[in-house]
């Protein structure tokens, strides 16, 4: 059965001040990807660098982002696309002065790894970048 979200609509986490929106989920996918739709603030902190066993695909709809992959740095504006190979260390934030939005391709699915996320940022307060590593970890992502 097909599934349609409209503007906004989805299932919902937010971290790190990101509100993430996902369209799709593992559950819908068998577990192949996940897709989501991620509103990141100014300034707000990186994922601590980590790998993956499957790729992970960045589209930026607006504003400007940094990515870290392997020993690049490289900044992405509206319109660009970056595709980080599996097994390769990387990371990404909101470095400018503006809000940013982008769409991100995760595979194999991630929603769980966000779900989690979600709880240790709703937290009174902020989690070490140690706590969130041990989540990563959790969730078969490699901290690098």
């Amino acid at each position: 059965m097909a599934k349609r979200y409209g503007p906004g609509q989805g299932t919902q986490y937010s971290a790190r001040g990101s509100t993430i929106t996902f369209k799709a989920l593992g559950e819908d996918t068998g577990g192949a990807f996940s897709f989501l739709e991620r509103e990141m603030p100014p300034g707000g902190r990186m994922p601590p660098p980590h790998r993956h066993e499957g790729p992970e695909a960045f589209y930026v709809l607006d504003g400007v982002l940094e990515f870290h992959v392997g020993d690049e740095v490289l900044k992405g504006t509206a319109g660009s696309f970056v595709l980080v190979p599996a097994k390769v260390a990387h990371t990404f934030g909101n470095t400018s002065n503006q809000p940013a939005r982008l769409l991100t391709i995760h595979s194999p699915a991630a929603d769980h790894y966000f779900a989690e996320l979600h709880e240790l940022w709703s937290a009174a307060q902020a989690p070490t970048v140690e706590d969130e590593r041990e989540l990563q970890r959790r969730h078969g992502l490699e901290p690098a």
